[in-house]
């Protein structure tokens, strides 16, 4: 998915320069490290709250449109060009819940046990007998004068109850990709790096911009 900005802006010529100055729409001081060993260590990253910029509400009904919105906020507050990411869990049999709302089943101390919990619970109130699921990754690049690309990884999968692994995060223990028969929260993490959604989206990223 490509979003052109105004005046007609074509987005898929925009590229970025080695050693560029991007604005990484997180106050999380980890996300940055991580975004630049997936980028090569290509661009000078800042995180927004290094530059005491604030958060914006996520407002939009989607993944791509909240890294959109996040992406904006950022660019247009610091000067710089801007990357942001949303991702989450979908789970059929609840209608694409958790969804954008994944991080927030976790609650304020964000415990992914609770939020995995929550899954199960609802899934054995359903009744259902349907546990396909996909995680989703979006990615956008915001530009301070208005263009922005955006792209979207995702992964197919089943999930599993209970949890197993202690490797990755979030959802990973109860998660297992199609094809394979261990979660995410068991494989070996340069493993899960090949097939993940996040790595579906940052080839997707780094083949429209590099």
């Amino acid at each position: 998915m490509v979003a052109a900005g105004p005046h007609g802006v074509n987005t898929m010529a925009l590229k970025l320069e080695p050693g560029t100055r991007l604005v990484v729409a997180t106050h999380n001081a980890g996300k940055a490290r991580e975004l630049a060993e997936i980028l090569d260590n290509r661009f000078d990253l800042v995180t927004a709250g290094a530059l005491g910029l604030a958060e914006p509400d996520e407002t939009e009904t989607t993944f791509a449109g909240n890294a959109l919105l996040k992406a904006r906020a950022a660019a247009q507050a610091s000067g710089l060009v801007a990357l942001a990411d949303d991702s989450g869990l979908s789970v059929t049999a609840l209608d694409g819940a958790p969804g954008i709302y994944s991080a927030r089943w976790a609650g304020p101390a964000r415990d992914f046990a609770v939020a995995m919990g929550k899954v199960e619970e609802r899934l054995e109130e359903a009744g259902a007998a349907d546990f396909s699921a996909w995680f989703t990754c979006a990615l956008a690049v915001a530009w301070p004068d208005g263009p922005a690309v955006v792209v979207e990884g995702r992964v197919e999968g089943t999930l599993t109850f209970p949890p197993r692994g202690d490797r990755g995060f979030g959802y990973d223990p109860i998660f297992i990709a199609d094809g394979m028969d261990q979660t995410f929260g068991e494989i070996e993490p340069t493993r899960k790096d090949a097939i993940s959604h996040r790595a579906m989206a940052f080839a997707k990223l780094k083949a429209a911009l590099l």
